[in-house]
This record gives structure tokens, C-alpha cells and sequence, in this order.
């Protein structure tokens, strides 16, 4: 993966290979499938926040943030 991802603070574009956006694309729809799974396999709120860099989110917020990002990664592979 090392070289696979190009952000700069002057360019409007991040790019990403094709299969390192195929598994952030799966990643994400995983996370937000446990972040709103029921029982033990649901991420807690420690762990939400650890995901969050510490800010304080609302579970349902960060849930349809992974869920779309995931969405439009794969609608654009």
C-alpha cells in the first residue's frame, strides 16, 4: 500500500489504487454495520470515539457517513 495514496493540502483530488478503494470501500460498509449491529459485535461508544479521533460524534451520523463514502467508492470503481 505504501505510494498507492496521493493527498496534498493543494490539490482538491485524493487518489486512491483500485483495490486499496475496493477495501476502504468494504471497510467503511463494515464499520457501519457494526456500528448499528445489535448484541455484543456492535462497536461501543469508546470505540466510536477512538475511530472518531476523540471528537464527540453521534453514532447514527458516523453510521450514514461510513455507509455513503462506501457507496460512492463502489459506485465509482
Amino acid at each position: 500500500m505504501p505510494g498507492s495514496v496521493t493527498i496534498s493540502h493543494t490539490d482538491a483530488l485524493v487518489m486512491l489504487s483500485h483495490s486499496d478503494a475496493e477495501r476502504l470501500a468494504t471497510t467503511l460498509r463494515e464499520i457501519s454495520r457494526l456500528l448499528e449491529a445489535p448484541g455484543p459485535n456492535r462497536l461501543t461508544d469508546a470505540q466510536v470515539s477512538a475511530l472518531c479521533a476523540g471528537k464527540v460524534h453521534h453514532r447514527e451520523e458516523f453510521t450514514e457517513w461510513c455507509r455513503s463514502v462506501s457507496e460512492y467508492l463502489k459506485a465509482h470503481l
